[in-house]
């Protein structure tokens, strides 16, 4: 019943994850592109944002204790320390690239010189993050289908 919950609660919270990273890489072709004055206004709707980092923090720490849990279950182990080093790095992207982006542009409120450059870093980062909580969200899921089949039978009642 425990390993159930924790997949329950690593899936949901990489899911939910994933939501603003895709969001930030759907976004990407039509931001990268814009002026000054326009990128720093479209900016301005990521406000309240900092909020999601609890979901980040909630993905790691399911899914490195359903690793734990998963221990001695092989493969199921295997795909489930894959997503969470997937998410520990966006977690490593976000403090190398994006949030110095963040503090050289006050939030996107200050524009430095080089604020172009702090922009291709700060889009593609995120897009960057968003392929690896893809990838966690994938091998969560696989790390499910495997533990199926190696702890219980599939036609056993859940």
């Amino acid at each position: 019943m425990a390993t159930r919950i924790l997949y329950f609660m690593a899936l949901i919270f990489a899911a939910l994850a994933l939501g603003p990273a895709l969001a930030h890489l759907f976004a990407l072709p039509n931001k990268i592109g814009m002026t000054e004055a326009d990128y720093f206004v479209a900016q301005q709707i990521y406000r309240g944002w900092a909020l999601l980092g609890v979901l980040v923090f909630g993905a790691l720490l399911s899914s490195l204790a359903l690793a734990w849990t998963l221990r001695r279950q092989g493969a199921a182990r295997s795909w489930a320390l894959i997503a969470f080093l997937c998410i520990a790095g966006t977690q490593g992207i976000f403090w190398t690239w994006t949030y110095p982006a963040n503090r050289a542009t006050a939030n996107w409120t200050m524009v430095p010189s080089d604020w172009e450059r702090l922009r291709a870093e700060w889009e593609y980062s995120h897009a960057a993050s968003a392929g690896l909580n893809l990838l966690a969200v994938a091998a969560l899921v696989l790390s499910l289908l495997v533990w199926k089949r190696e702890g219980y039978p599939l036609d056993r009642p859940i």
